[in-house]
């Protein structure tokens, strides 16, 4: 399958959503990047934008419908890790399926046509700018922050400094079964250690 590249990206684009999902608390979820300044997402707000927009892209843009409500029946932290990986897993098995010459064919995109392999792909990067603020809002709240590609300053640092990579979870069943169980066991972070996380330190 010449597209196999990109349904294993989407696959490791779920855990990585919620791997983010789960660095947050549930007193969290009404926290605003500048406290009462609507013009920045909650992460309520962050949460539900993913789950309602992706919902939208999969099935108005690529025809993979898989639910008519993306969102939980109870807004809770644990409620949108469950149902966003319930519903993100069944569009996952949808596009195992899909044959290389679904990828390569035109679908609408917003008022212009594309392939569905642009549409994924131009997917993916929304689902990691999205990401991106949530991990700038993760550190503004003071929370530690796991890898979600590289190393962190949490898990050791600078790459050029040969920091790990430490996800929080190894797969999405142990996210899914910690996080449920209220254990929440996440692999241990090693901090910065005696090097700056940065290439420009303060002085």
């Amino acid at each position: 399958m010449r597209y196999r590249f990109l349904v294993e990206t989407y696959q490791t684009e779920i855990l990585k959503v919620l791997s983010v999902w789960s660095m947050f608390e549930e007193a969290d979820l009404s926290a605003r990047p500048a406290g009462g300044d609507g013009r920045g997402r909650s992460v309520l707000e962050h949460m539900v934008h993913q789950s309602m927009s992706e919902n939208l892209w999969f099935r108005d843009m690529l025809g993979i419908a898989v639910t008519e409500n993306p969102l939980p029946a109870k807004e809770t932290r644990l409620g949108f890790l469950e149902t966003y990986a319930e519903n993100a897993s069944k569009r996952l098995a949808a596009l195992r399926e899909k044959p290389d010459s679904w990828w390569e064919e035109e679908a609408g995109f917003f008022e212009v046509k594309r392939s569905r392999a642009w549409i994924v792909t131009r997917r993916i990067a929304h689902t990691a700018h999205h990401r991106g603020q949530q991990t700038a809002l993760l550190r503004m709240l003071g929370r530690d922050l796991h890898s979600t590609y590289g190393p962190t300053a949490d898990t050791g640092g600078l790459m050029q400094n040969r920091a790990p990579v430490v996800y929080p979870y190894p797969d999405l069943e142990t996210l899914l079964a910690e996080e449920k169980g209220g254990t929440r066991k996440k692999s241990p972070l090693p901090g910065p250690g005696n090097r700056s996380p940065t290439e420009r330190p303060d002085p």
